[in-house]
């Protein structure tokens, strides 16, 4: 470690995560279900800070569980963007996404939506510098965090972003989603009484985040995602989705996962490396879209194909 990563990771780091899963909003089976999750990014995001550089830091994360990688990469992420944000003449991020990050680039993009948050800074002044697809997943970032370290507002008060365009808001959502189901200790009634607390406008985006949390991050079994089914209702297609998107992350990242896999065939009735080609044939076909909000045609086009499938 440097002298100056030393500084930063005094100064920055997170030193403890289990604090966080301490917090109002917090269920007592969140940190016990999600300890690993939590530590992973940590050390994601604690490596970065402590020393920027990609060969080191690329070692340092292949150290960590393959199926918790991806949240590593995410803390990465997040460090890359914060050191990028505090010295802008500095490209961290582009050399990290175009070497070993590349593989995580879903995962890191959530990453920096989260230090675009920390830092105060609206995502839609940095998507410009990133996948014009993929990118998106900046706001997912950006609403989990707020969703995650600004409970009382976010997810009790049920607050709306003011600073967020309308383009935004369902990514956000869709952040504040995967909060639930990681706060929640992924007990599926509990999330379920939190979205249906919303207005019902914003149920389909949160039920975006419940999906892709729950089948990337797991946190439960067959029955409960049975039972999430049976919830969510008429948004059982938009649990399909955020399942598809995390079996799409993780085959990308060669790190997939029997959770991911259950997910995939209990909410949309598909495989998960269906799901994932799906989403690979939609990246292509959606590459070239006009549309302001490109992450929505690409879930439109997962949504046509398996309807006809």
């Amino acid at each position: 470690m440097t002298a100056l990563g030393s500084l930063r990771r005094r100064l920055a780091g997170i030193p403890e995560p289990r604090k966080v899963f301490s917090g109002p909003g917090f269920a007592p089976e969140a940190w016990e279900r999600f300890a690993p999750v939590a530590e992973s990014l940590a050390l994601g995001y604690n490596a970065t800070l402590e020393n920027s550089s990609v060969p080191v830091l690329a070692d340092r994360l292949k150290a960590v569980d393959p199926a918790f990688r991806g949240f590593a990469y995410e803390g990465a992420g997040m460090g890359m963007g914060a050191l990028d944000l505090m010295t802008p003449w500095k490209e961290r991020l582009g050399a990290f996404i175009d070497g070993p990050g590349g593989p995580h680039i879903y995962t890191a993009y959530v990453g920096v939506g989260l230090a675009l948050a920390r830092l105060r800074r609206r995502p839609e002044s940095y998507l410009g510098r990133l996948d014009p697809l993929l990118g998106w997943a900046i706001v997912d970032g950006y609403g989990f965090h707020e969703g995650f370290f600004k409970h009382r507002r976010y997810i009790a008060g049920k607050a709306r972003p003011t600073r967020l365009s309308s383009e935004c808001r369902p990514l956000f959502d869709q952040g504040l989603g995967r909060a639930i189901w990681f706060s929640t200790g992924a007990v599926v009634d509990r999330a379920a009484d939190i979205v249906a607390g919303f207005q019902p406008d914003r149920h389909g985006d949160l039920w975006n985040g419940v999906g892709m949390a729950c089948a990337y991050g797991g946190g439960t079994d067959r029955a409960g995602l049975d039972r999430m089914c049976e919830v969510a209702g008429a948004y059982q297609d938009r649990l399909a989705w955020g399942a598809a998107t995390a079996a799409w992350t993780r085959e990308l990242a060669g790190n997939e996962a029997a959770h991911t896999d259950l997910a995939c065939e209990v909410f949309g009735g598909i495989s998960s490396g269906d799901a994932a080609r799906v989403l690979r044939e939609g990246r292509r076909e959606v590459a070239g879209s006009t549309s302001s909000t490109p992450i929505q045609a690409w879930r439109d086009h997962f949504a046509a194909k398996t309807a006809t499938a």
